[in-house]
């Protein structure tokens, strides 16, 4: 894994954290059941051998006090009492004779009058028997002289020592335990983030891809391993991604190719190149609302070659074609950059004249396009006798819809077809 992606921070969401606390709850559960087995072990171990001791202990004094006792020498049962109570964690030492009279005590604390406790039955039988609880443990031992019962030792001794003990070791280990936890942490997360780190790369490539839709990135592959497979996986659907976004794109530029040559060949008379018919409809709408709603002056011419059913029949259609050509070639060379000149069939052309200063203009264009249609025109060795006559109307003086103002157009061209041709007429001078 580079530095760069070693240095980014895990999120508070990381699978690199979860993954940490879920280890260290288990380290810390297992450790903490652990200590308390170890403990609660410890504690039943430490009191069995303290009990062993204490019974061992109290067999040795049996038999030192048992000629003190048959010879009733209390004074000398009293110090042998005395010097066994050097032992730690002694509460009491009692020899009892054996109808259950005190013979000899020592007791630690204030000395109080002498407890009157009661032999176990069977003593002389079984022997030595004890008994424990949380806080003390009691021996009782037969003394005997030459297998004879002379007497009863009784020795009390206090746990408090060894739960003392118990409580500064479970310190300590729990001291030492919340020190591994903590190391356990902090190595967690070393070896997790440099375990893991190819899938956090590997997610944060998924994010960057899903953002950039950049499909050509990859993975880095570390190791053969299940998260390196998968990131082999991950590059080939990148890959597979990256090819059909490019077929799709390839795909969609063919179409809008297709499309525009569709739309072209839709709006374009095939012969002359000119927008037809359907084009010419749609830009007329178009100006004539412009027009309105601007407040502007519009024109519109319609044009009708002179003589073109001649040439057609003196010639042939393919000379009407280069005709309709030439033609078509010549008005494009006059008309301004904005105005659209469209062929609607046949002989019949359409010249929209927008955002006009004033009709003067129009009439002067009229003028320049049927002078240029007068030219001497010579197709094929023939001169062909071609004109052009124009009816001119305008928007929104004559009309301001699109059927009435190329009716006004058509009117004004029929009317200069009766002035004789080669010429341009207005729907006012329609029959004069």
């Amino acid at each position: 894994m580079n530095s760069a992606t070693a240095a980014v921070l895990p999120p508070a969401d990381s699978l690199v954290r979860r993954l940490t606390r879920l280890n260290l709850r288990l380290l810390s559960m297992t450790m903490l059941l652990t200590f308390l087995l170890l403990a609660t072990a410890t504690w039943y171990v430490a009191r069995e051998r303290q009990l062993h001791s204490a019974e061992l202990s109290a067999r040795l004094l049996a038999n030192s006090v048992s000629p003190m006792l048959v010879f009733a020498d209390r004074a000398a049962a009293q110090v042998e009492l005395e010097a066994f109570s050097r032992r730690s964690d002694l509460l009491l030492v009692q020899v009892q004779t054996p109808d259950g009279a005190v013979f000899a005590q020592w007791q630690s604390g204030p000395q109080a009058s002498p407890l009157q406790l009661a032999a176990p039955a069977g003593l002389a039988q079984t022997g030595v028997q004890s008994a424990t609880g949380w806080s003390a443990l009691e021996v009782w031992a037969p003394i005997r002289l030459k297998d004879e019962l002379v007497g009863v030792l009784v020795l009390r001794e206090s746990l408090a020592s060894l739960h003392l003990s118990l409580l500064l070791l479970s310190g300590v280990a729990l001291a030492l335990m919340a020190l591994m936890i903590l190391m356990a942490w902090r190595g967690l997360v070393l070896v997790q983030r440099n375990a893991l780190g190819p899938l956090v790369e590997l997610s944060h490539l998924a994010e960057q891809v899903a953002q950039q839709r950049d499909y050509s990135k990859r993975a880095t592959i570390y190791r053969r391993d299940e998260v390196g497979r998968l990131g082999e996986r991950f590059n080939e659907m990148l890959k597979r991604i990256e090819i059909w976004q490019a077929d799709l794109r390839l795909q969609l530029e063919q179409e809008h190719e297709a499309g525009q040559k569709f739309e072209r060949l839709a709006h374009q008379d095939s012969l002359t190149g000119l927008p037809n018919r359907l084009y010419f409809q749609g830009e007329l709408q178009r100006h004539l609302a412009l027009c309105v709603d601007h407040g502007e002056l519009m024109a519109l011419m319609f044009i009708d070659l002179d003589n073109f059913k001649q040439v057609n029949d003196q010639y042939g259609h393919d000379v009407g074609d280069e005709v309709l050509c030439e033609v078509s070639r010549r008005m494009s060379a006059v008309v301004r950059s904005r105005d659209v000149l469209c062929r609607l069939g046949g002989d019949e052309f359409a010249l929209i004249l927008p955002e006009l200063p004033d009709e003067a203009v129009a009439e002067q264009l009229a003028q320049r396009l049927i002078a240029a249609v007068r030219v001497s025109m010579t197709i094929r060795g023939a001169v062909m006798p071609i004109g052009a006559t124009v009816g001119l109307a305008f928007a929104p003086l004559d009309a301001s819809e699109a059927t009435a103002l190329l009716n006004a157009s058509d009117h004004a061209m029929y009317a200069a077809k009766r002035a004789g041709k080669n010429t341009f007429r207005r729907p006012q001078d329609d029959g004069a």
